[in-house]
Order: structure tokens, then sequence, then C-alpha cells
């Protein structure tokens, strides 16, 4: 992408008046050059109800895919054409790549399918911002463009950059809870 993305965060001033408490271009928290993933952390919130107020920058934390329990994440992440390298990748490498980013339990690397396969136990938000991306599922690709916008539901999923430019998405995520039902159904399968 062209451009690091610029973070404005609010707050209050001793006397209760709103201000601004953050203004920054942000660099990214993770860059993983051979897989093509820049990862920006925007913010986090670690429980719900949010804490409102003025807190420390919750992003001064080592990054992961989900967010904390009970709490949420938003971020940017900007994905590189595919590479062939990423394309081959063996189980190994996948659940090395997935650790990059402090998560490599969500690895669900199977043989046949797109090597970057992961699940968390979570509700994500992801919105296309710019280019063009392939959400993969088990057996259906879905192509997607700017102001598309998916709700993943714990779902194995990949990304994968199949054009010639770069391709940047907003991630909100929030903690989740599998359905008593659909935990028995993962734990056969």
């Amino acid at each position: 992408m062209n451009k690091s993305p610029r973070r404005i965060v609010t707050g209050h001033d001793a006397a209760g008046k709103s201000v601004v408490a953050i203004d920054t271009v942000l660099a990214p928290k993770v860059s993983n050059p051979e897989r093509g993933v820049d990862f920006y952390e925007i913010w986090n919130t670690t429980g719900s109800p949010a804490p409102v107020g003025n807190e420390a920058d919750p992003t001064d934390r080592p990054l992961t895919i989900p967010p904390p329990k009970h709490g949420s994440i938003i971020r940017y992440v900007d994905f590189l054409p595919e590479s062939a390298a990423t394309k081959t990748m063996d189980a190994e490498a996948a659940r090395a790549a997935f650790a990059t980013v402090g998560t490599a339990h969500a690895s669900t690397w199977k043989p046949g399918q797109h090597p970057m396969m992961h699940r968390t136990e979570t509700v994500d938000y992801g919105i296309v911002v710019e280019g063009e991306i392939t959400l993969i599922l088990d057996d259906t690709e879905t192509r997607l463009t700017a102001g598309d916008i998916v709700v993943q539901r714990g779902t194995d999923h990949a990304w994968a950059n199949r054009s010639d430019k770069p391709a940047r998405m907003a991630f909100i995520l929030l903690d989740g809870a599998f359905s008593p039902e659909l935990r028995k159904l993962l734990e056969k399968g």
C-alpha cells in the first residue's frame, strides 16, 4: 500500500474537555514479507463493556490474531500479491507463519487446501478497503473488491491476493464462543 494508516484517538483533559489524545501514523506491528502481509494494530479492548477513559495505548502488546477474552480488535492488514512460495507451504511452514502473529494454534492446514487456512473462535468483520482479495473456505471461493464486507463466524478460512496489486482490509474482531452444537461438529471433523 502507498500509505501507512493514520490513527487518531480521542480522550479527555484534566477538565473533562474532549481532546485528541493520540495522533500518529502507524508502522506495521508485524511485517511478514515472506508471507506478503503487514498488520497495523489500530486499537483493542480487553473486556465488555469496554473501558472508556484515558487508558494507555492497548496496542503496546504482542500481536495475536484473536482479541482478548470478551475483547475486540480493529486492525488493517495489507496483502501483497500471493507468491508461489505461499501456495506451496507445508503444515510446519504454515504454523510458523501464524506463530509470527502469536497464533500458531489457529492454523488448520490440510493437504489440498490453501496452506494459510485458519480458524479462531471469533466473529470477524472484514472490510475490503482497497484492491481485491479472495476469501477461501473449505469448498468455496469468493472474490471481493473495495467496499465488500465479510462477516466471518469462526469458519476455516484463508485470504489470497490473486491480483497484481496490493490489497488492504480492515478487520474488526470480536471474541466469540462456539455454540455447543458447532463445537461437537468441529471436534468430530
